[in-house]
């Protein structure tokens, strides 16, 4: 499949998210690589997906599993060379799939040889790479900035006998984007793969670029306004406001920057907006005017809670507040929350359903590995976990393995095709292999994601179309895409009956094929989890 040279491919794309260390082992060293990538590309292009995003796979002392970079340019020796990736670009571009990269721009490992020449001095060329700061007359961190990893976000070093500033582990030390050197810096490592033929990036937490240059302390968040979208009701980072270690506005104009670097390859960028107190907003700054990232995802979607049709409604009329013109990525699941299948306690009806309303709300929407399969979170004992959030939290938080296990290709051997090796880098859970690539027939959750897709593609109103304000009565929420035709599209977020009225008109029913209601009349009475999908005659 030849692949357009369309600028504006992004918008409403699906993106197919790979975890590399889970995706396909070919060497046997129990831990996945690039050419597994390469081997199985062709399952996401028969999905349907458009591009595929992958996790980080640059050289990384690997203390956060790659989003530790110690090189931004070159691939680290576990997940293969850089000629492997070369081929994952070609053989995802013959299948019509564009390839974009996790770029981690906010901070590196502690080992990247830019820290290592920061700390050595207060006058290195690159003492002022990253954020560092003298403590306080007693000795203590500068301000009460919190990582997201527990604790303070300030680490003391003893060469410089100063602070340094680190938003999640201390061995990811922040860097300084009020250098311009830094920016210059990240504006090339973008170049770098642009030129090595990626189609464009997903950025991670592209709202913890900037700090606030005074280093202000954050003000208390009121109990009551608390929540556990970003990190875990355990941490405290929950009992602060975050208004000057992250989401601050001088972003904007880095942001600016990176696009024009974006725009000459035609290639696009999605970025990740890790605040769960006003990430719509900041997704609207980042995406609105056509100068900055074409996407971003908020938190909204990837919630603890639920999503029901009240939170639907309330998620986008915020959104048409803060920007019209902005455009999300809109995405149940990733390689950080439980999968949501699990964290939202569906059965297989349910499940459906919710994949039937992401294909059909305004944005592009992303798909975690797995998800097409409908897995669940894997149970992973303690002695058995290697992420260091979840080792921190634990039990009352269990980190992120849960959803990070291999992914499931045969149903008929213990590591179910994913690896050769007696004993993958995480297990894999016993629940998944009979949900298996290969153990899936004409009407389990693969087809009905296949068909989902196939439809979604077939009516351009749902991919790029303008979507109404959505309607709400009782669990039932409803709305209408509209472009060269018009599409209702309701849902019964709930598990009792629930009664949809259809506008005026003429309406044909569309989607059976994946379990959409037939209209009869304009009154159309939905079973629990229900949809109906219509087009305007």
């Amino acid at each position: 499949m030849k692949l357009t040279k369309d600028p504006d491919w992004w918008r409403g794309a699906v993106i197919y998210q790979i975890y590399p260390r889970s995706f396909q082992d070919t060497n046997g060293d129990g831990i996945g690589d690039l050419a597994g990538i390469a081997d199985r590309l062709a399952h996401i292009a028969r999905l349907g997906a458009d591009a595929i995003w992958i996790s980080p796979f640059f050289t990384s002392p690997m203390k956060d599993f790659g989003y530790d970079v110690s090189d931004y340019r070159d691939v680290d020796p576990m997940f293969g060379t850089l000629a492997d990736f070369d081929r994952v670009v070609a053989v995802a571009h013959e299948l019509g799939l564009r390839v974009m990269i996790d770029l981690v721009l906010s901070h590196t490992s502690d080992q990247h040889p830019w820290f290592r020449e920061s700390r050595k001095s207060r006058s290195n060329p690159r003492a002022d790479w990253y954020v560092w700061s003298d403590p306080r007359p007693d000795g203590t961190p500068p301000n009460n900035w919190l990582s997201i990893f527990g604790g303070s976000a300030w680490q003391w070093d003893s060469r410089r006998e100063q602070y340094y500033m680190h938003n999640f582990l201390t061995s990811q030390p922040d860097l300084n984007f009020h250098n311009m050197e830094v920016q210059a810096a990240l504006l090339e490592v973008a170049q770098f793969w642009l030129e090595r033929g990626v189609d464009g990036f997903r950025l991670d937490t592209i709202n913890f670029y900037v700090h606030d240059r005074h280093l202000r302390d954050n003000p208390a968040l009121p109990e009551d306004e608390r929540n556990d979208a970003t990190a875990p009701k355990v941490n405290p980072y929950n009992h602060q406001m975050h208004l000057f270690d992250k989401s601050r506005p001088e972003n904007l104009a880095f942001l600016r920057r990176f696009r024009a670097v974006l725009n000459p390859y035609g290639a696009a960028a999605v970025g990740e907006v890790g605040d769960s107190q006003r990430g719509l907003e900041v997704m609207a700054e980042y995406t609105s005017g056509g100068d900055k990232v074409q996407m971003c995802y908020p938190f909204e979607l990837l919630q603890p809670r639920r999503l029901t049709a009240a939170g639907l409604a309330d998620t986008f009329a915020r959104m048409l507040a803060a920007a019209p013109d902005a455009w999300p990525c809109w995405s149940y699941s990733n390689h950080d929350v439980v999968r949501h299948v699990t964290r939202w306690g569906l059965d297989d009806t349910a499940a459906r359903t919710y994949a039937v309303l992401l294909a059909c709300l305004r944005g592009s929407i992303c798909l975690y590995q797995g998800e097409e399969l409908g897995l669940p979170e894997a149970e992973v004992a303690y002695e058995d976990l290697q992420d260091p959030y979840g080792i921190e939290f634990w039990p009352e938080f269990k980190g992120r393995d849960g959803c990070r296990t291999p992914m499931p290709w045969v149903s008929d051997n213990a590591a179910a095709g994913f690896t050769t090796a007696a004993r993958p880098w995480l297990p894999v859970s016993p629940a998944h292999r009979p949900l298996a690539v290969a153990a899936q027939g004409d009407e389990g959750m693969l087809a009905h994601y296949s068909r989902l897709l196939a439809f979604r593609r077939a009516h351009p109103a749902l991919v790029t179309g303008e979507m109404s304000a959505v309607s709400v009565v009782g669990e039932a929420a409803s709305f209408t895409r509209s472009g060269a035709e018009r599409i209702f599209c309701a849902f019964n977020l709930g598990s009792g009956p629930a009664a949809v009225t259809l506008p005026d008109g003429r309406w044909d029913s569309l989607g059976a094929e994946f379990g959409g209601r037939t209209a009869d009349g304009n009154t159309v009475q939905l079973p629990g989890w229900g949809f109906i999908l219509a087009r305007k005659v």
